[in-house]
């Protein structure tokens, strides 16, 4: 049977993505595709799969990432679905242990393009709100509607901070063990 489930998680959350994944394939719902917030199921044994996700640089239809997925599909690994540059891959769970991050450098990676991401979607809706004060200075009032854009851009902000911070530190963490292991 098929079950739709819709959740958000932002994209330094992708750990506690990962983990309810791998606790709805402990319940038996194996993922089959992936959307905005979407999730699709479809019943199965439960325990059958562990699932992992990564951001690639590219998207998944670029060359590059095609030969990254095909690499992974060939460690016994399955590509299950993909939203933007988010790919989704899952493994028989008796097939032993299964992680993308082979070591700390590739994880490393992935969070400095996590890091990268957010720190430019921030500058590019800084950038934007400044131009919209802007027009408000030429204007010589705030109109209406531009306080609750405002608003929403503030929360906006203050999200993409905290996931900024969040990514950030676990980037320097990993940096750090990195720096002690060698």
């Amino acid at each position: 049977m098929k079950h739709v489930v819709y959740k958000l998680f932002w994209a330094w959350d992708f750990e506690q993505e990962e983990k309810w994944l791998n606790e709805m394939a402990a319940k038996g719902l194996l993922l089959t595709d992936v959307g905005v917030c979407r999730y699709v199921f479809q019943e199965g044994a439960p325990g059958e799969y562990q699932y992992h996700l990564e951001w690639l640089q590219h998207f998944p239809s670029h060359p590059e990432s095609r030969a990254y997925i095909q690499f992974v599909e060939e460690t016994g690994a399955e590509h299950v679905g993909s939203f933007k540059k988010w790919v989704y891959f899952r493994k028989k769970a008796a097939e032993g242990a299964f992680s993308l991050f082979s070591d700390l450098d590739s994880r490393i990676t992935h969070f400095r393009r996590i890091t990268r991401l957010i720190g430019l979607l921030s500058l590019g809706l800084v950038g934007y709100v400044g131009s919209l004060a802007s027009h408000c200075l030429h204007l010589g009032y705030v109109p209406e509607p531009y306080i609750c854009i405002f608003g929403v851009y503030a929360v906006m902000l203050t999200l993409f901070g905290i996931g900024y911070f969040k990514a950030f530190s676990a980037y320097r963490a990993l940096k750090r063990k990195r720096i002690v292991q060698e």
